[in-house]
């Protein structure tokens, strides 16, 4: 039996004041963390952290910063030196200029080489999506790569992660929505792609209005609306406006399989799919690939790309200590073998605490906590991001 119906104006007037209130609390929430006066940052770096993103080693960062070549590093009066991350863009660009040949340390695209498009998914959301692609994002990024990240989950994580408020500081047709909607109303993909706080590293923020895309579809393809591109090839068509600006495309799934996540998975050249190892959240991981393989075999026969350089399982929030997760670990590793990544993201209070106030290892300072529990998050952090670089150069077909 149902609620009478004036309940339900009750129910409505509770949720918008709700709303209203919860808005109103994040945003002060939001300019005590981060005043109109302060930005967010990345982290400086010590020389030895430095020298491995450079992928030199510290004797040699020390030597060229002594010569003037090795950007500004600031030095402390104990003569520790540490580096931005501008710092590092610079120091590539100088030791670029004095390699060897067949050594790059700006790693730029050249000719031959296809823009890599990952899509990271999971049909359950706590799975670490969105921890894992901004992580990889900006670890890609000092690394020395040219990186966009792709918001397309209407719920807009990855923006806020990245300081992008989505209900204040993502307007109307400033979503991918704006350069795959079906209408005249449709924008350059370069016009609505925002710069970060990290260099070589941009962003297309995401809102509720993404959701617009998986009303709007239904209606192109019974042709009440205006199409003249097929659904799953509009991000495609959109990455193309922007392909010779990047090297590495990190698109942040939304947690359900829609037409979002479809264009999504037709536009990537890989997908990443993150994954609790808990029977529940394995057993949910079964049914949306059960799914995903159904309806790619529909988006196939209408002429869909189906085919990907990599599709790899990236187990998230992994206690070693666990038993039943170790159990569940090796019973996915028996049944997928290489598309299980060799190194899990460990569990860690570092990465959940830096995320309440919105920050990633890269830009909490690190002095907040324990060496041991920082430099274990920092490891397995870097072991997983360097194994998906490791996936990116081996599709170019460089040398590891």
């Amino acid at each position: 039996m149902g609620l009478p119906l004036e309940h339900w104006d009750d129910i409505r007037a509770i949720i918008s004041q709700d709303t209203s209130q919860l808005s109103a609390r994040l945003r002060a929430h939001r300019l005590e963390l981060f005043p109109p006066s302060a930005a967010k940052t990345i982290r400086r770096f010590s020389s030895s952290e430095a020298a491995k993103l450079l992928g030199i080693n510290d004797g040699y960062l020390r030597q060229i910063s002594l010569e003037g070549k090795g950007g500004n590093p600031q030095v402390s009066p104990s003569g520790r030196r540490t580096y931005s991350a501008a710092d590092l863009q610079d120091i590539r660009v100088n030791l670029d200029q004095t390699a060897r040949q067949g050594r790059r340390y700006v790693q730029h695209r050249v000719n031959g080489e296809h823009l890599q498009i990952i899509s990271v998914m999971n049909f359950k959301g706590g799975s670490g999506k969105t921890t894992t692609s901004t992580h990889l994002a900006q670890y890609l990024a000092l690394r020395g790569y040219r990186i966009l990240a792709i918001d397309l989950d209407p719920q807009a994580s990855l923006s806020a992660m990245f300081g992008q408020q989505p209900e204040f500081d993502v307007g109307p047709n400033e979503t991918l929505y704006g350069a795959i909607r079906y209408d005249s109303e449709r924008r350059n993909l370069g016009e609505i792609i925002r710069p970060t706080y990290v260099p070589s590293l941009d962003l297309v923020p995401g809102n509720l209005e993404l959701m617009e895309f998986e009303h709007e579809t239904p209606k192109a393809l019974t042709g009440r609306g205006v199409s003249d591109i097929l659904f799953f090839t509009r991000l495609t068509k959109a990455l193309d406006e922007v392909e010779n600006n990047y090297d590495v495309v990190i698109i942040d799934c939304p947690p359900q399989l829609g037409f979002l996540t479809l264009s999504a998975l037709c536009a990537a050249t890989a997908v990443l799919v993150t994954v609790h190892p808990q029977m529940l959240d394995v057993m949910s991981m079964n049914q949306f690939l059960i799914m995903t393989a159904d309806l790619l075999d529909v988006v196939a026969r209408a002429g869909a790309n189906t085919k990907h350089n990599w599709l790899r399982y990236l187990m998230t929030r992994y206690e070693p200590g666990d038993g039943p997760q170790t159990q569940m670990v090796a019973f996915m590793r028996s049944m997928f073998g290489k598309r299980v990544l060799t190194y899990p993201m460990l569990k860690s209070t570092a990465i959940s605490d830096a995320s309440i106030t919105k920050q990633t290892l890269y830009e909490v300072d690190r002095s907040l906590f324990t060496r041991a529990t920082y430099d274990r998050a920092i490891e397995a952090l870097d072991l997983v991001n360097g194994e998906i670089e490791t996936l990116i150069r081996n599709a170019w077909g460089r040398a590891t």
